[in-house]
């Protein structure tokens, strides 16, 4: 449309005046079939659209990546609900299960969420308030659906930072303000505005918190900015008392939390003092860092209430922990005989971002949950955690009982676990990723509880030993609790054909400590019968590569170090799983044996003083060189910069690295001489490399914005590929070798088709990608971005739907919102499969765009090409598997009755039930109505052609021609005593209409039913009525099967056709007994049938056989050519 005008055809003749598209080639391409869309895409009214190709599913690694603290909630007293903030929505754990995930709430807020409260069985959350024009609301959610809304007061727009539930109150602390709501029926009560306390400077702004007093009805306590905390009469609105800081620089209130014992509470400040203060009296009982030394401020205070803890033996009330944002230790301390600390939990979460240089970290809640010995706590480390406390310990400090955790810092790299040989049914199930946070993570996408970290073994027993966690340790320690993980990973490579899975061989001594190196091979030969590492690291200025158990999900034996002592830049492994491939920034490449730990060869191989001797005196004398002599010697061809990418051969005869330099180099793997390189210095420099082993191609992208693929058999660049405006971050070839899919530095993912160089797909994401994988099977698309820790999924709809892949233009990017954790606004693959096409965009011009054609008629190249169908694989495979989709999708209950209509309204049950006691006896309660016929239209009316669907009118069309061959048949049967010219005669009158049957062409019959979607494909095969129809329909296929055409569809037509009436093909009569007058019995009728399905298999064994040998002679020959002669 334009301007609110359809385009006329007028209209769009006038436009093909413009210039023809350039391809990346530079030749000009063929203008598109379908027309343009002329509206402006850059309409703020227009509603953002979804990627062409991929559909937002999920998000997976989120735990606790927000400041908002989590919430508990107890169920009786066999577990807890521990519930959590991931940003626009809520994950609710199970404390009994392990923390296990069993709600996401649905739908997600509008904005991130702000503050969360548990109350009874429901979780308020509140949202909005970022900005001048975002309006807050606060929502309810029981098992993580929406349940209610509470009324929100004209004219508010500050962030609801705090949610308190007490009496039949809610109340929401604001910036300067406070809302109360009715818990009954949510509707909004009162608003209170605190005022500064008198003889201070600071504002009105509440900075401490707000909390309710047990038995003190109707009471709330309010911290402010200038150290006063307020109580006020929330049910009369008005303030009751003010409790005045000891003196002016104390501070803020930072944190409120009332104790056990009535009438006290704890109140903590800004300059790191924490006193418990009675309010009955005004008067503080207990005061605790009262010189204030500490520079961390207490933003969370709980009190351990099962009566144990305190005291010399354990046996006594009064623990209470404290710790705060800036702080990643938690204080335990015993209030009895004045208080005192008794323990630090040391390290319970990672150390604040200022100490980590932008790595998340700080405690943001710690709770003792009630009556019990656990203690939770959470931090923006983006990890959940409960600690348990062991009744007959000498020990204070708790010990870990469950762990929920994720990356703390950006993910940087992504690669879906390769396929292995013997758990298939892990394809692409699996992401592995690295993150700035110097941790390994393997995520399942099929249970979130099975996602974990690789352990780089004990490393706060470590640091414990070093004195790394005691209470004076300096941030500018020259030895950190970080340094004793390994540095962050910046590139990592894996193959599962070798691993041991949890029965591998550990080692006999530590992680990469190289034992067997030193003592022999033990270790080596244990390793042979168990399996060995299947992963390989490198890091940020380590000159070691490590290797990693993934079935053990833990750190390996091996410190691989690089022949020149440099950096590790690029790394890669085996197919096998045995060699592991390591390049330096030096431009060094060593090869190791993943089992023993071995250095087996550099590329180049070094040279022994004979060999050095030989190569001196080629040199010179190298006028006499034989024409034949190779082209690189034996020690030649090093790369002189960092190296970029390295590429193993599956057959591992091939080595193929490439630098900054801009050159790619081909190795020989056994003997490490250069046999071939590719210059594009000083054009370019390579940064990246990518194998796809089927078609033995590898895309390299260039510091250019290009990203060019090369042919390792001809050594020749068959694509060149532009677009980016950006640095390449990461690329990644699909599934079947067809895409190239890239992110840049721009914010937007492209994806290009190969056989065209045609971009085919892009659009524009928040953040920018810092690394993507596509995974084996073609169903996912993972994505990592800058200002998130978690990974999002996407979709491939070209699995269940089809999808246009015209060439696309820079206007067509689209921006695009991030998938969610609660999967909504996603596409799921059972959703999508029965989606219309129709349905797939959002207006007039998008059904213009992007609705399916029909299959064309593409006519083969030559009679003997067996083609396939041009209809999506999804479509053909959702019919095969039909009823398993409508089984699941089966509803878990009956509908409801109606409620019953009011008494003065006629029951539209009466009707339908009359209606259906007519239908079933015949007859009338009206003694007026004498014909049955006349009662109902409802009666099924004689079968007529106007009624007949047009698949049927299509299949008697086809069938047409052999209108006459019953009666012939039934001719030769009376008539097998004539002569035999007469004889002759029919036979040749028979021969002639089998002739004109097979030149009955059946294109549109089965154009048709594979326009039909799958369930209406399935009815028309189902309904088939009669004998006759079914042999018509076989003798289509077999047609259709003698053109070699739509091979795939044949099979899985016939296929359902047997299913759905196998028992009519072996004589079984039922539904498929000829019904229709055609004089033939349901032997003949049967046997005619037979007939044509023992034709249909000799036609098919017959080209079996035929492409079967044209392949093995294909494999034959690619064998000869491939050996080495």
């Amino acid at each position: 449309m334009v301007d609110g005008k359809k385009m006329t055809r007028d209209d769009e003749n006038n436009n093909n005046d413009n210039p023809p598209l350039i391809n990346n080639g530079g030749e000009a391409a063929a203008s598109p079939a379908k027309r343009l869309k002329l509206a402006h895409r850059s309409d703020p009214h227009r509603r953002p659209q979804a990627p062409r190709i991929f559909a937002p599913f999920r998000t997976v690694g989120l735990v606790s990546p927000t400041a908002v603290p989590f919430t508990s909630l107890p169920l009786g007293k066999t577990t807890f609900q521990i519930t959590t903030s991931v940003g626009q929505c809520l994950h609710t754990y199970d404390l009994r299960r392990g923390l296990n995930l069993i709600f996401i709430t649905r739908p997600q807020t509008p904005t991130n969420i702000t503050a969360t409260v548990a109350w009874k069985d429901r979780v308020i959350a509140a949202w909005g308030g970022h900005g001048p024009n975002q309006e807050p609301g606060v929502w309810v959610f029981q098992r993580g659906k929406l349940c209610g809304e509470l009324e929100m007061p004209l004219g508010l727009s500050e962030q609801v930072k705090e949610l308190v539930v007490f009496g039949s109150w809610i109340v929401g602390r604001c910036l300067t303000r406070i809302e109360v709501w009715k818990s009954a029926n949510y509707e909004h009560y009162t608003t209170l505005t605190p005022t500064a306390t008198r003889g201070t400077s600071a504002g009105s702004t509440i900075s401490g918190g707000i909390c309710n007093m047990p038995t003190f009805l109707n009471k709330l306590l309010v911290g402010k900015e200038d150290g006063g905390v307020d109580i006020w009469n929330v049910s009369t609105g008005k303030l009751v008392y003010t409790i005045f800081p000891p003196d002016l620089t104390s501070g803020p209130v930072t944190s409120l939390q009332p104790t056990p014992t009535l009438s006290l509470v704890a109140i903590a400040r800004a300059n790191g003092s924490l006193t418990i203060h009675d309010i009955r009296t005004d008067k503080p009982v207990m005061k605790l860092n009262a010189s204030g030394a500490s520079t961390a401020n207490i933003t969370s205070i709980s009190f351990r209430t099962d009566g144990y803890g305190a005291g010399e033996d354990g046996q006594e009330a009064g623990i209470m922990a404290t710790t705060g944002t800036e702080d990643s230790d938690v204080t335990l301390w015993d209030l009895n005989n004045g208080g005192r600390v008794v323990g630090v939990l040391h390290g319970a979460h990672n150390p604040p971002s200022s100490v980590r240089g932008g790595v998340a970290g700080g405690i943001n809640r710690v709770e003792f949950l009630p009556g019990q010995d656990v203690m939770v706590t959470s931090g923006l480390d983006n990890a959940l955690k409960s600690w348990i406390f062991d009744a007959n310990s000498l020990s204070k400090v708790p010990r870990i009982l469950h762990s929920r955790t994720g990356h703390a810092a950006s993910v940087t790299k992504l690669s879906f676990l390769p396929t292995s040989a013997e758990d298939v049914d892990t394809t692409g199930k699996w992401i592995l990723s690295a993150g700035r946070d110097q941790s390994l993570w393997g995520w399942s996408i099929r249970k979130d509880g099975q996602s974990g970290e690789l352990s780089q073994g004990a490393v706060r027993k470590k640091a414990k030993k070093l004195g790394l966690l005691g209470k004076n340790l300096e941030i500018d320690s020259s030895t950190s609790l970080e340094d004793l993980k390994a540095p962050e990973i910046t590139c990592f490579a894996c193959s599962l054909n070798r691993d041991g899975g949890i029965g591998a061989a550990p080692g006999a001594g530590g992680i990469w400590s190289n034992v067997a190196n030193k003592q022999g091979t033990s270790d080596a030969s244990d390793s042979g019968t168990t399996g060995w590492e299947s992963i390989v690291t490198g890091h940020r200025g380590d000159k070691y590569a490590r290797t990693w158990f993934w079935g053990r999900k833990r750190a390996g034996r091996w410190a691989l170090e690089t022949a020149d002592s440099t950096e590790v830049t690029s790394v890669a492994v085996s197919s096998c799983g045995t060699f592991a491939v390591v390049g330096s920034a030096g431009g060094s490449i060593s090869m190791f044996n993943l089992q023993s730990g071995l250095m087996r060869q550099r590329f180049p191989a070094p040279l022994n003083p004979a060999q050095a001797k030989k190569l001196k005196l080629q040199q010179l004398d190298s006028e006499q060189l034989p024409a034949n002599s190779p082209r690189f010697g034996p020690g030649e061809g090093k790369h002189r910069k960092a190296i970029t990418g390295l590429v193993v051969d599956p057959l591992n005869r091939t080595i193929i690295s490439c630098s900054t330099e801009g050159k790619i180099k081909f190795w020989d793997f056994h003997t490490g001489i250069l046999q071939d390189e590719i210059d594009w210095s000083p054009m370019t420099a390579i940064t990246a490399a990518q194998y796809y082993k089927s078609s033995d191609l590898v895309a390299l992208s260039c510091d250019d914005l290009s990203i060019r693929i090369i042919d390792i058999e001809t050594k020749k660049v068959v694509r060149e590929l532009w677009g980016c405006l950006g640095q390449i971050s990461d690329f990644c070839f699909s599934n079947d070798g067809r895409w190239i899919i890239a992110a840049s530095m721009d914010s937007v993912i492209r994806v290009w088709d190969l056989p065209t160089a045609h971009l085919i797909n892009a659009f524009r994401v928040e953040s920018p990608c810092t690394a993507l994988a596509f995974s084996d099977t073609g169903e996912y698309l993972a994505t990592a971005h800058a200002d998130s820790v978690g990974i999002s999924l996407w979709n491939n709809r070209t699995l269940f739907t089809h999808v246009p892949t015209r060439m696309i233009g820079d206007d067509e990017i689209i921006p695009v919102t991030l998938p969610t954790t609660s999967g909504e606004r996603g596409q799921g693959l059972l959703a999508a499969a029965f989606d219309e096409p129709e349905k797939e965009s959002e207006d007039e011009e998008d059904l213009l765009l992007d609705q399916p054609p029909p299959p064309p008629s593409i006519e083969s190249l030559s009679n003997d090409l067996v083609t396939l169908s041009l209809v999506p694989k999804a479509r053909w495979q959702t019919l095969l598997h039909l009823q398993t989709i409508k089984a699941r999708n089966k509803p878990a209950e009956p509908p409801k009755a109606p409620e019953k209509a009011p008494f003065f309204l006629p029951s539209s049950m009466n009707g339908v039930k009359e209606q259906q006691q007519i239908v079933a006896n015949g007859t009338s309660s009206n003694p007026s109505s004498k014909e049955p016929t006349s009662l109902s239209r409802i009666s099924r009316p004689p079968i007529s052609s106007a009624t007949k669907s047009e698949f049927t009118t299509l299949l008697h069309n086809f069938a047409t021609p052999s209108s006459s061959s019953p009666t012939t048949t039934q001719q030769q049967q009376q008539q097998q005593q004539q002569q035999q010219q007469q004889q002759q005669q029919q036979q040749h009158q028979q021969h002639q209409q089998e002739t004109k049957i097979e030149t009955q062409p059946p294109e549109p019959l089965l154009t048709h039913l594979s326009t039909l979607p799958p369930s209406a494909a399935d009815t028309a095969i189902r309904t088939l009525a009669n004998r006759e129809e079914m042999m018509t329909f076989v003798q289509a296929l077999t047609m259709r099967l003698r053109q070699r055409r739509d091979y795939e569809l044949v099979q899985i037509w016939m296929r359902v056709f047997l299913r759905c009436h196998g028992g009519v093909v072996v004589g079984g009569g039922g539904d498929g007994g000829d019904g229709d007058g055609d004089g033939d019995g349901d032997g003949d009728g049967s046997r005619r049938l037979r007939d044509a399905l023992r034709d249909f298999r000799a036609e098919q064994g017959r080209e079996g056989k035929r492409l079967g040998e044209l392949v093995g002679y294909c494999v034959g020959v690619l064998g000869w050519l491939r050996s080495v002669r």
